[in-house]
């Protein structure tokens, strides 16, 4: 294995980008599954991809195209009033069926469609960096907002209604932010590499975590520990990294039984 290549300056721009995903994207994952709604990455992806090689095929670069695609997901889900892994699993269904599709019908849509599964963080560059810190800087703004209200929302279900509370602003906002975080997550590091982020690191947050606050703070550092360890094994052996993110991430949660924990 070539360690040399771990601090290769090439890859310090793509390691910056996708750090800062893996930072966000667990603590999406906390608030999914507090709602019970941890299958939202899965379904929010296969969007993203989809959306992303439709605007390829119209000449739409996978930046704009890939979070459009997944926003106009939560909108519909946030109109619908759609609570819980339903509607998720309907829209893996249809992404899945639009990815392939469109990678069957078009010139380059069979190697995009490989990239998206696979991710591009390797070949990640500055417009992927500020994509991730803008998206930092809108969960920094916005989880601070939502968090009580979904924690609210989730422990007393009849207080928004009771209260004639607006509670679809505070739900859409943290199912377009959800939305904005899978489709960068999934453009970069591939989609089950950021579905692995969202769902192994607050699967193990929930079981060792004595609180709310240590919960996202553990889960934040499985995913920035995972995603590291993952950078170094999958460049010093010259691997792809979504799989070895997963398989890194897998291995984690393999050690749940050994850990202390609420049970």
């Amino acid at each position: 294995m070539n360690w040399s290549m771990v601090v290769d300056p090439m890859f310090h721009l793509p390691f910056a980008a996708g750090l800062v995903v893996a930072l966000v994207l667990p603590l999406l994952g906390v608030l999914l599954r507090l709602r019970d709604e941890w299958l939202a990455a899965l379904g929010l992806a296969h969007l993203a991809g989809a959306s992303g090689l439709v605007g390829l095929a119209g000449g739409v670069p996978v930046v704009v195209g890939a979070p459009l695609g997944a926003l106009a997901g939560a909108v519909l889900k946030g109109l619908g009033r759609f609570r819980g892994n339903t509607v998720y699993g309907l829209m893996i269904l249809a992404g899945w069926a639009a990815t392939l599709l469109v990678a069957a019908n078009t010139a380059l849509g069979s190697v995009m469609g490989h990239a998206l599964v696979e991710g591009q963080l390797y070949f990640a560059g500055p417009v992927h960096l500020v994509s991730a810190l803008v998206l930092a800087a809108g969960a920094a703004v916005v989880l601070p907002w939502v968090m009580p209200r979904l924690i609210r929302a989730r422990l007393f279900p009849g207080h928004e209604a009771a209260n004639g509370l607006p509670a679809w602003r505070w739900h859409l906002a943290f199912d377009a932010l959800a939305a904005l975080g899978m489709a960068l997550g999934t453009g970069i590091l591939g989609l089950m590499g950021a579905f692995a982020l969202v769902f192994v690191p607050p699967w193990m947050a929930f079981r060792m975590a004595p609180n709310w606050r240590a919960c996202l703070g553990l889960s934040a550092a499985i995913g920035v520990a995972g995603y590291g360890l993952a950078f170094a094994i999958a460049l010093a052996g010259d691997q792809p990294f979504g799989p070895v993110l997963v398989a890194v991430l897998l291995a984690a949660g393999a050690l749940m039984p050994l850990l202390p924990g609420k049970g």
